[in-house]
């Protein structure tokens, strides 16, 4: 790829981000609109801030990927990324914006009366939010070493300051415009080349099909193997080699593998004639792209298939960044109305990502080797159509591959600093959420820099497996079931959202090395959300004297539409920094923000025009 192209692209869209940003920050004016828009914001330009934030790099590169490592099966990516808001429009939506809640840890105590089981919903809250900013670091990253050759680390640096720069000076009225403008800008950013790859494509001479089994090189093709891997063969290969094979060096050696598994070292050269199938290749504990090994899905292909179905359907409704965003929402049908709008942008963009991976299976299957699938989508324009015009296209694609690392990291890091400012932080006035974004950036960007090669859908996986299996049964149990308890929604979180953390872990660390055991543990939604229902229905049932008084009332309020509700039943919604209505303001707030006392006056003046009468215009 031409970086004289994309690189001038990428900085475009960084400037483009800092602009549309501090249009936001202008127009923030109070408190509210930095911490919930004023609660103010449309169902339109919220469904595009949402999907803006929710297509991430998992979506933009790492979908591809998976297609082009293991095929179609991992369709159900992206249906499951969709179907996901489904379920949040059935069962969440409305009642959670009419909790007036700000933070998933703010509904937890709103609904169950537990500082204990606040502070737990925070944590699980930070946890969920660092793994899922841990893979938009990394594949920015990846796209600036793909387009220039920098450190893989100096494109994740370049999205942590840029993101931290932007939540910290306007807070959500400003990212709010940002994810919108980032939303269409990748759409445009796949659809544009998608079209041209598409008709290079059918004009090619033998176009094949793209979902054959096994990928096959078009063309004799050399790929030099960076980490060791293992190439399993299911027939006999003949091979090109120059490096290490089996322990034994080579030198250009012809080589005739025997079918089998065969260990490659690092920075081997193989040399692959036209025609020849590609090799499944093994990376000891990670596979090329998928959340677990690639073993799990071999061996136990429908248990791995429902475990992900389960995972992206359940996962969606617990995701910080989504759900803080619905509270921005002026009442409960603007945040349905919200949702199926989401469903219909997000849906439209899912129908891009699977044409370059079944694309990247016919013009780069060496990547499946390389372990740089995730790349895929960068590299397909240069390969498919070449000149100026494949670079121009090509810069299109990286400039939409960084508009999807800023546009999720904003929205993670803006619910991360919240969570941060209310519960661990000793104040909660904006210049400590300004604190608490540098904060919520700087763990995740450390991370990366110590976990080199994590794939992009590996973090992300993690992610919808602990908030399927923790946030999910406490929103659907809080919303519908007035019998939850404190104590049955504490342990719920930690079995449930506990064992699931741990679970990935163990499969990522290498544990079990293959076998059910492992595919139990790679895909662990399928037993690990039963398991958080369950508890806390079981611990619920045990604990009757625990449910809070109050749980009538607060049902009611989920439930009723904001008109029918008495004023009994109206929530007391927190301040715009996160604090409830009856707790007392801060002297360091009020210093900060000198706008609100301007909002008094203006009061003081309208009551003064009430007592008086309408006052008449005289026109000089």
């Amino acid at each position: 790829m031409n970086s004289g192209y994309a690189i001038p692209a990428v900085a475009l869209v960084v400037v483009a981000t800092v602009l549309v940003g501090a249009f936001g920050l202008r127009i923030s004016r109070t408190t509210s609109d930095f911490y919930v828009a004023s609660r103010t914001v449309g169902p339109r330009l919220n469904a595009a801030a949402i999907s803006g934030e929710y297509l991430s790099a998992a979506s933009f590169l790492g979908i591809a990927g998976l297609v082009l490592v293991q095929g179609p099966d991992m369709l159900w990516y992206p249906v499951g990324y969709t179907a996901g808001y489904l379920v949040l429009l059935l069962f969440v939506a409305a009642p959670l914006r009419r909790s007036g809640a700000y933070t998933l840890p703010d509904f937890a105590e709103a609904r169950l009366g537990s500082p204990a089981v606040r502070r737990l919903a925070g944590a699980f809250v930070v946890g969920v939010g660092w793994l899922y900013l841990l893979p938009q670091l990394q594949g920015a990253g990846l796209t600036l070493t793909v387009l220039s050759g920098a450190p893989d680390r100096l494109g994740g640096v370049i999205v942590a300051v840029v993101v931290t720069a932007i939540v910290a000076a306007g807070g959500m009225r400003s990212i709010t415009f940002v994810q919108a403008f980032q939303y269409w800008l990748k759409l445009t950013a796949l659809l544009v080349p998608a079209l041209f790859l598409v008709l290079a494509w059918r004009g090619d001479g033998a176009p094949g099909r793209p979902f054959e089994e096994p990928a096959t090189f078009r063309e004799q093709r050399s790929v030099r193997v960076d980490d060791s891997l293992a190439l399993e063969l299911e027939r006999p290969l003949t091979v090109t080699v120059d490096g290490t094979v089996d322990g034994r060096a080579h030198r250009g050696t012809r080589l005739s593998l025997s079918k089998g598994t065969h260990h490659i070292g690092s920075g081997t050269r193989l040399t692959f004639a036209e025609g020849t199938p590609v090799p499944a290749a093994g990376r000891g504990v990670d596979d090329a792209l998928s959340p677990s090994r690639a073993e799990s899905r071999t061996e136990r292909p429908l248990y791995a298939t429902y475990g992900l179905i389960l995972a992206t359907f359940l996962g969606t409704m617990g995701l910080p960044h989504v759900v803080v965003r619905f509270y921005t929402s002026p009442h409960g049908v603007a945040a349905r109305r919200t949702t199926v709008a989401v469903l219909c942008l997000i849906g439209a963009f899912y129908l891009l990502p699977p044409v370059y991976g079944a694309l990247g299976r016919l013009y780069a299957p060496e990547l499946t080797l390389t372990g740089d699938a995730d790349a895929a989508v960068l590299l397909l324009p240069d390969r498919v159509i070449g000149g100026v015009g494949g670079d121009l296209l090509g810069a299109l694609v990286a400039g939409g591959a960084f508009a999807a690392f800023l546009s999720t990291a904003s929205g993670l890091t803006m619910a991360v600093a919240g969570v941060l400012t209310q519960d661990v932080l000793p104040s909660r006035g904006v210049p400590h959420f300004r604190l608490g974004t540098v904060l919520a950036m700087a763990v995740p960007l450390a991370a990366s820099t110590l976990v080199g090669g994590l794939p992009v859908a590996d973090a992300v996986g993690l992610a919808f497996a602990v908030s399927a299996s923790s946030f999910c049964p406490l929103l659907v149990l809080g919303i519908w079931w007035r019998r939850l308890t404190p104590p049955g929604a504490a342990a719920g979180m930690l079995v449930g959202g506990g064992s699931a953390l741990l679970a990935v872990a163990a499969t990522m660390g290498g544990f079990p090395g293959g076998g059910a055991l492992h595919a139990l543990l790679a895909w662990p939604a399928l037993w690990s959300v039963p398991l958080g229902f369950l508890t806390m229905v079981l611990v619920s049932l045990a604990t009757p004297g625990r449910i809070p008084a109050a749980t009538a009332a607060i049902l009611a309020r989920f439930h009723l539409p904001e008109e029918l509700r008495t004023d009994e039943l109206r929530p007391q919604e927190p301040r715009a920094d996160g604090r409830r209505a009856d707790e007392p303001r801060e002297d360091e707030e009020r210093e900060d923000e000198g706008h609100e006392d301007e909002e008094r006056e203006d009061e003081g003046h309208e009551d003064e025009e009430r007592e008086d009468g309408p006052r008449k215009e005289v026109t000089p």
